[in-house]
């Protein structure tokens, strides 16, 4: 079991403690680690055991709307992702959606909207997506070419998104699109699409290296009421980037999880491996590998409760969660790099636990912001000072 002193950490309150304390008790009980061969059908089941054991009340925020608090608390949703990422990829997945899903709505949605999805989505009744990525619009926000045309009291949608995580199993998907009130970024606005809106189409499921629901979506005349909008006209990448902001140090935490849990398996094998007369752990070389392992990780966790810290004290976190995610996932990826190797032949077995992290830990250096991208933020903030 990971060395859990940082738990200790100036950054956190004893609730937290006894959150992560909680949590850990109840995934050991009841979450699967290994990856599912219907996964669709495991996230919803996924979902559903959150909901009813109350932790996705930590994804929303209004205490009103089954949140566990009227803002959501930064460090609780990191300690929550860290500690399910330990357990297994798709149930940190499960959580991490439900809150992104949403987000929008905790932050821009009307009472009625708020109403409407948030108990919901808390009691894991609903499952929610996120839908912003295009085929030509990833990182490039300002190339979105989905568009929606207000026609009364309502919106035409037609386009397309793809990389929608949840896709395909999800009841509702906050989907942005030009509106056009001005060029570029400033011409978006953001809405609440139901799954069974016509004109709405799952146009392809998209299979990935970590198992989980991902689709390409498809709208072809699709009537939105103006009600469903989120914030006002031309404000969609305002609504997508304070979305992705109260999120993004989320994903460094999930991250953390996946490298302690490598780091656990590393340690369990070098002392138990035979090799030589002596066990792995006996040799300098795995001494070094495993003390650069540990020394990154508490590192990483070091910038992410930084930021989830300051962001809880209501401060602008903008550069702090670029580098929490930035040096949390790029150092989670040496990690599992490290304990694939360590266990030589084994760390390949399909399924293996260092072999199915290997495969979960990938996908964190892209989505939500590329490495690249973060980088590209934290000068800009630089420079900007």
């Amino acid at each position: 079991m990971s060395d859990k002193n940082y738990l200790n950490w100036p950054f956190l309150e004893p609730r937290h403690r006894l959150l992560e304390q909680e949590l850990d008790n109840w995934a050991t009980q009841h979450i699967a680690q290994e990856h599912a061969h219907d996964v669709d059908a495991a996230c919803r089941a996924l979902v559903a055991q959150l909901g009813q054991a109350g932790w996705l009340a930590h994804a929303i925020a209004g205490t009103r709307h089954g949140g566990g608090a009227d803002v959501i608390d930064t460090r609780a949703l990191c300690l929550i992702r860290e500690t399910l990422a330990r357990h297994a990829g798709l149930a940190d997945f499960a959580f991490a959606m439900q809150g992104l899903g949403s987000g929008a709505i905790s932050l821009f949605g009307s009472d009625a909207n708020r109403e409407t999805y948030l108990p919901r989505v808390a009691r894991g009744e609903a499952i929610a997506a996120f839908a912003l990525s295009e085929p030509q619009a990833g990182s490039d926000v300002a190339a979105m070419q989905c568009a929606a045309v207000q026609d009364g009291d309502s919106y035409v949608l037609n386009g397309e998104k793809t990389w929608i995580s949840n896709g395909g199993i999800a009841d509702f998907y906050v989907v942005f699109a030009r509106t056009g009130e001005a060029p570029g970024a400033r011409g978006i606005s953001a809405f609440i699409v139901e799954a069974g809106a016509p004109g709405f189409e799952i146009a392809e499921r998209i299979n990935v290296i970590a198992p989980h629901p991902l689709a390409r979506l498809t709208f072809n005349n699709c009537r939105i009421p103006a009600a469903q909008r989120l914030g006002e006209a031309g404000q969609g990448f305002k609504v997508a980037m304070a979305t992705l902001d109260v999120f993004r140090t989320s994903v460094a935490a999930a991250a953390l999880g996946f490298a302690r849990r490598a780091l656990d398996e590393a340690l369990a094998h070098a002392r138990q491996r035979k090799m030589f007369g002596q066990t792995l752990a006996d040799f300098q070389l795995t001494q070094a590998k495993l003390a650069q392992m540990a020394t990154g990780i508490d590192a990483a966790a070091l910038l992410t409760y930084r930021a989830a810290w300051q962001r809880d004290q209501g401060q602008n976190v903008t550069k702090e969660a670029a580098m929490a995610k930035l040096t949390a996932t790029e150092t989670a990826q040496q990690v599992i790099d490290a304990a694939v190797q360590m266990f030589g032949g084994l760390g390949v077995v399909s399924e293996h636990p260092v072999e199915r992290l290997y495969r979960e830990i990938r996908s964190l250096r892209i989505y939500e912001g590329a490495s690249e991208v973060q980088q590209l933020i934290i000068a800009r903030e630089m420079l900007r000072a």
